[in-house]
């Protein structure tokens, strides 16, 4: 008999809500295991294939602010980079994209333009500093360009047809997602966790870190990433909104730091 895997989802995201802000790892590992259940092997596939490292966008280049946060000494081991990346998954950047990734896929989902223009338009508009909207929508260009190209559908042309606007990564990626029928839930659980793994790496270039610390690091934001995945699937547009003013200084300072190897 199939496990019933909604049940847990179900009571993690009610407690969410309720106020617990935060997973054990083991309601993260459960959470994990219900995503993959809707997974089916294509669909995993794509996945896999469109967020690593290799697919060719260039997040490797951006780090997001982290390089000016290691300058000036905010983040100085694998604790403070944890603290820091956890912050912007909880109340920051991290989320705010997941909230945008969820209603672009629900969008095209069930066919409503106005929706889907209306995050397309958000999505361009809430950045905080100029180097984070060239990060944005030059990464979502380059995913549509290349998902287009290679893994033709239509979410992605009826993406293109109603917004002609610069377009954000989360509202890229999810149009893919949706395009190809792959499940929001995981989908939206693998792309948190490819923007916290790029945040990672360029922690560990800056700091610098090990990549056996880097390792430890991706494990222990998993509650982190599951969290912000429950919180993105359940909110609306409206709670939008940030707190992560340290990280958005990071961002504006990092326009004229003397001595960069990233883009953002």
């Amino acid at each position: 008999m199939r496990p019933n895997t909604a049940a847990p989802a179900a009571i993690i995201t009610a407690n969410i809500m309720a106020g617990d802000k935060r997973m054990t790892r083991q309601q993260a590992a459960r959470l994990s295991a219900a995503n993959a259940e809707l997974l089916s092997p294509a669909a995993l596939y794509r996945l896999m294939t469109w967020l690593s490292p290799a697919y060719p966008v260039g997040a490797f280049a951006y780090s997001g602010g982290i390089e000016w946060a290691v300058e000036s000494g905010d983040i100085i081991d694998a604790e403070s980079l944890r603290g820091w990346i956890e912050s912007l998954l909880a109340v920051g950047p991290g989320l705010t994209d997941g909230i945008l990734f969820s209603h672009a896929h629900r969008a095209l989902s069930c066919g409503d333009d106005t929706a889907l223009f209306a995050v397309a338009e958000l999505a361009a508009a809430l950045v905080a500093t100029r180097e984070r909207f060239q990060e944005t929508t030059t990464l979502g260009r380059a995913f549509l360009e290349v998902t287009q190209a290679a893994w033709p559908c239509a979410a992605l042309a009826k993406l293109a047809q109603i917004w002609s606007g610069p377009i954000a990564y989360p509202v890229a990626v999810a149009a893919a997602c949706a395009g190809h029928d792959i499940a929001l839930p995981p989908a939206l659980q693998a792309v948190l966790t490819a923007i916290a793994a790029n945040w990672i790496f360029a922690g560990l270039r800056l700091v610098p870190l090990g990549h056996t610390e880097g390792q430890h690091l991706v494990r222990a934001l998993e509650p982190a990433v599951a969290t912000a995945t429950q919180r993105a699937l359940a909110a609306s547009l409206d709670d939008i909104g940030s707190a992560t003013f340290r990280a958005d200084i990071a961002g504006a300072r990092h326009e004229t730091q003397y001595t960069r190897l990233f883009r953002s």
